[in-house]
């Protein structure tokens, strides 16, 4: 058997062997949304340190746990805090959490994360429905022998983002009163913010904002089936746009503050979808 499938199930018996908790649709919480899991109708937690052989994210702010529950009686996986391909994870370990979430039961992923913009349009505080990713900067997730049990060798991806999602979400937004881009989303490596050049790179690309994580994750759910919707919280203008100096700090202060308008809007988008 595939080692990766291996401890993909080992992952699984880890996990059952704690809940028998059937989700319909996963979340990933990005920066400014981590507390989100903890304002739902909990049912269970599993800490990540509890799942054998799952990898442990390191970054200050992002909670290491699923937790089981229910967002307007719809039943939930919610991953509380991700695992980037920064931390020094090979990529397999870093949709690892994806995988076991759509092998738990989810048949839809809503992916958050908190973004630079690149588009001049676009102001910090915005949310951006992504529309389609550029993966280019990062290995995928797909390299090396194909898990047969999850999916095809050569997945189509002329829809990663769900049109039907994505129209879900432009009316929930429009009904809360919420202006909403649309663009798309560049996954680059990180842990350093990008150069204006990569930036000017990213829009020569028809990039709209850019990010460290999410695109891998939309990947792989799409290889086993999953349908798949991303919003982007824009935090700040990306390199070269502005004269202010990019930092963590700046980022999670726009996420928190635009965080309870985002966490109302994704409670509506898993009531409808």
């Amino acid at each position: 058997m595939n080692e990766i499938y291996e401890k993909l199930k080992k992952c699984i018996k880890s996990v059952r062997e704690k809940t028998n908790f059937q989700p319909e649709v996963a979340l990933i919480l990005g920066s400014g949304l981590g507390d989100y899991a903890e304002e739902i109708q909990i049912e269970q937690t599993i800490d990540y340190t509890e799942i054998e052989g799952f990898p442990i994210s390191t970054v200050a702010g992002h909670k290491g746990r699923f937790v089981f529950g229910y967002v307007k009686k719809v039943p939930v996986v919610i991953m509380q805090g991700r695992v980037h391909y920064y931390e020094g994870y090979p990529m397999s370990d870093v949709v690892l959490p994806t995988r076991l979430m759509g092998m738990l039961g989810a048949k839809k992923l809503i992916l958050t994360n908190a973004a630079g913009g690149a588009n001049y349009d676009f102001k910090p505080g915005d949310f951006m429905v992504i529309t389609d990713h550029i993966t280019t900067g990062v290995p995928s997730p797909l390299i090396g022998p194909n898990l047969d049990e999850l999916g095809a060798r050569f997945p189509d991806m002329s829809e990663v983002y769900s049109v039907r999602m994505r129209d879900i979400i432009k009316k929930v937004a429009a009904d809360m009163g919420i202006q909403i881009q649309e663009g798309v989303y560049v996954q680059l490596t990180g842990p350093a913010y990008e150069t204006p050049a990569e930036v000017r790179l990213c829009r020569s690309w028809g990039g709209d904002a850019v990010g460290m994580s999410t695109a891998c994750e939309a990947m792989a759910a799409r290889h086993m089936g999953m349908e798949v919707c991303g919003i982007s919280c824009i935090t700040n203008m990306a390199a070269g746009m502005s004269s202010e100096q990019l930092d963590h700090k700046e980022v999670q202060e726009t996420a928190d503050r635009v965080a309870k308008q985002f966490k109302a809007l994704v409670t509506e988008i898993v009531g409808n979808i």
